[in-house]
């Protein structure tokens, strides 16, 4: 059975996903991860970040895996270094390219073959995996979303204003739901959550109760 999780950044995608897939005993994707891993391998192998063609052989050359809440490339943890700013420069072009695209919709359908899988993105629900069992939007109010990331500054020793916090967010969420490859939107068929008001924990009580309902005979 595949759940797809997509939304706006800030709504808990990668938390709730991760946490579901916990309390399930099944794998979970983090797709954002795996652009970040070839965005690495190719700044690593000294591939042109522009050329479409050759990035998109570098992504279905590559093995992925997910171990134990780790990132692993080829055998090698990149957990930590996939989460630099030089990375996450790195990564929009790779995710921008639509051969990438295309090549990482059939890596990602071939991780998930005859396994119980959680997958978060932007595009999961409707381009990678149209045949879900569950396909969820998860969304929240822009002030909420800027509110977590507030918060998540600050743990970090970070003072950023909350305003200039949602003006980022504002310019990213355009950003993603014009992409003209990969954007942000849900399925035709997805449940919209608005997790205003909500904690994690419910959060993923409530997607584990659809799944159930999915699943009742």
């Amino acid at each position: 059975m595949i759940v797809t999780l997509d939304g706006p950044a800030g709504a808990g995608k990668s938390s709730t996903a991760r946490a579901l897939a916990a309390r399930l005993g099944w794998c979970y994707m983090d797709t954002g991860a795996m652009y970040r891993a070839v965005a690495l391998v190719a700044l690593d192998r000294g591939v042109p970040l522009d050329d479409q063609v050759l990035l998109a052989e570098l992504a279905e050359g590559i093995t992925i895996e997910f171990r134990n809440g780790h990132v692993v490339i080829d055998g090698r943890d990149v957990s930590t270094e996939i989460r630099t700013e030089r990375i996450t420069q790195a990564t929009r072009p790779v995710a921008d390219a639509p051969p990438v695209r295309e090549a990482m919709k059939r890596v990602q359908r071939r991780m998930a073959e005859g396994l119980d899988v959680v997958t978060e993105g932007r595009d999961q629900g409707s381009v990678v995996f149209p045949t879900a069992a569950l396909k969820v939007f998860l969304t929240a109010s822009p002030e909420e979303r800027a509110r977590r990331r507030h918060r998540e500054e600050t743990d970090r020793g970070n003072s950023v204003p909350l305003a200039e916090i949602l003006t980022a967010q504002s310019r990213r969420d355009e950003g993603d739901r014009t992409r003209a490859v990969g954007a942000m939107k849900p399925a035709d068929d997805a449940v919209i959550v608005e997790t205003d008001g909500l904690g994690p924990e419910q959060v993923v009580d409530l997607l584990i109760a659809m799944i159930e309902e999915r699943c009742r005979p």
